[in-house]
C-alpha cells in the first residue's frame, strides 16, 4: 500500500508538471512549380520548396512559473521539399533559436532571431507577406542579417492603448566590441482597422582581425495597412542608405554584362491590396526602387496572386511578377525562398500547415 500511495504521488506530481508546460510541434510543408525568364540564363522551370512560405518544422514551448513569469522557447529548422535537404547546409536549427522569459512587463529573449525590420515587412508592410513571385523581397532589401541574426537579444514589450516597441541588439563577437554588431528596433500600433508600424535597422560590417572598415548599414521602414472588410490596402516606404544596406538578392550577375551594383543610397515604395475573392484571397502589389547614387539604377515591379483555401490549413496558389530594371539594375523577381534568375517569374503551388 505505501508503494503504491508513493507510486500515484509520483505521477501526480508529473501530471502537476506537465499542465503547467506547452510544447507545441508546428510546421510549414510548401512546393511549387516555378518559372523564371529575362535573365542570362534563359526560361528556367523547376519544382522549388517554399515558394509562399519557407518549408519548415520547429517546436514552441512555455512554461508557466508563477506571478505572471513564464519561461519560452522556439527552435525552428529549414526544410527542402524538392530534395530532402535542411535549406541551409551545416545547420540545424538555421531559422530560428531562442529561450526567454515573459513578465508582464514584456519579453526578453536570446539567441538567433528575427529582426525588427523584416518583422514589419512580414506583417504589417507586404500584401504578399514577403512570400510568392509578388515579395517585397524583389527591391527592399529584405535578405541576409536584415531578415534574421544570430547571437540576438530582443525585448518585446505588451501592447499598451494600441501601442508596442521591440528592440533588437545582435552582438559581433569580435575584439572590437563595435565590429560585426547589428541592432534595431520598431514601434507600432494597431486599433480596429489601422495597423502602422515604423522600424529601424543598423548593421556594423567591420572586421577586427584584418582591420576592414565600412561606414554604417542603415534601413528605415514605415509600413502600414487599413482593413475596410472587404479589401485590405497596404503602403510602404524605406530609406537605406550606407555599405550593405540593399545588398541584392541575386548578386551573381543574373543578367549578364556589366555586374549591377548594389545601392548604398536608395527608396523603396510599396502600395498594395489584399481581398477575399471567391473560396480564397487576392494579392497585388507594385513597387519603385529609386536609387540616388550616380549609377541611377531604378526599378518597378508589379506582382499578383492567388491563394484557393481548400481549407483553413491547405491552400493551392498561384503568383506572377515583372520587373523594370533601368540602367544596369539586377533585381530578380524571388519568391520567400529563393532570390531568382530573372525579371520574370511565376509560382504554381501548394501548402500545407501544421
Amino acid at each position: 500500500m505505501k508503494k503504491a500511495a508513493l507510486i500515484a504521488l509520483g505521477l501526480a506530481a508529473g501530471a502537476g508538471a506537465h499542465a503547467q508546460t506547452n510544447v507545441t510541434i508546428y510546421g510549414i510543408v510548401d512546393a511549387a512549380l516555378v518559372g523564371e525568364n529575362g535573365g542570362s540564363a534563359g526560361h528556367v522551370t523547376k519544382v522549388t520548396s517554399g515558394a509562399a512560405s519557407a518549408s519548415r518544422i520547429g517546436f514552441r514551448g512555455t512554461e508557466e512559473l508563477g506571478d505572471g513569469l513564464a519561461a519560452f522557447f522556439t527552435l525552428e529548422t529549414g526544410a527542402r521539399i524538392d530534395t530532402g535537404e535542411v535549406d541551409a547546409a551545416g545547420t540545424i536549427f538555421n531559422r530560428q533559436a531562442f529561450v526567454g522569459l515573459r513578465t508582464k512587463a514584456g519579453s526578453v529573449a536570446l539567441g538567433r532571431q528575427y529582426t525588427p525590420y523584416h518583422t514589419t515587412l512580414t506583417a504589417v508592410a507586404d500584401p504578399f507577406g514577403t512570400g510568392y513571385a509578388g515579395t517585397s523581397k524583389n527591391l527592399f532589401p529584405d535578405n541576409g542579417t536584415n531578415v534574421r541574426a544570430s547571437n540576438t537579444i530582443t525585448y518585446a514589450s505588451p501592447r499598451v492603448n494600441g501601442v508596442n516597441v521591440d528592440l533588437a541588439y545582435s552582438a559581433g563577437e569580435q575584439t572590437a566590441l563595435a565590429a560585426g554588431r547589428q541592432f534595431g528596433g520598431a514601434i507600432g500600433y494597431a486599433a480596429g482597422p489601422l495597423t502602422v508600424r515604423l522600424a529601424y535597422n543598423s548593421k556594423n560590417t567591420d572586421v577586427a582581425a584584418t582591420g576592414t572598415n565600412h561606414d554604417l548599414g542603415r534601413n528605415t521602414l514605415l509600413g502600414a495597412n487599413y482593413d475596410f472588410k472587404w479589401v485590405r490596402l497596404y503602403a510602404a516606404y524605406g530609406i537605406d542608405k550606407g555599405f550593405n544596406s540593399a545588398t541584392l538578392g541575386n548578386a551573381n550577375n543574373p543578367y549578364g554584362g556589366v555586374k549591377p551594383t548594389p545601392s548604398i543610397d536608395g527608396r523603396d515604395m510599396l502600395l498594395g491590396f489584399r481581398a477575399p475573392v471567391g473560396p480564397g484571397t487576392l494579392m497585388f502589389s507594385t513597387m519603385h526602387k529609386d536609387d540616388r547614387t550616380h549609377f541611377n539604377q531604378d526599378a518597378t515591379s508589379w506582382g499578383i496572386g492567388y491563394l484557393y483555401e481548400l481549407t483553413k490549413r491547405t491552400g493551392l496558389y498561384a503568383a506572377y511578377a515583372h520587373i523594370n530594371n533601368k540602367n544596369g539594375a539586377g533585381y530578380t523577381v524571388a519568391n520567400n525562398s529563393e532570390s531568382g534568375s530573372g525579371n520574370t517569374g511565376y509560382d504554381l503551388g501548394i501548402r500545407h500547415t501544421f
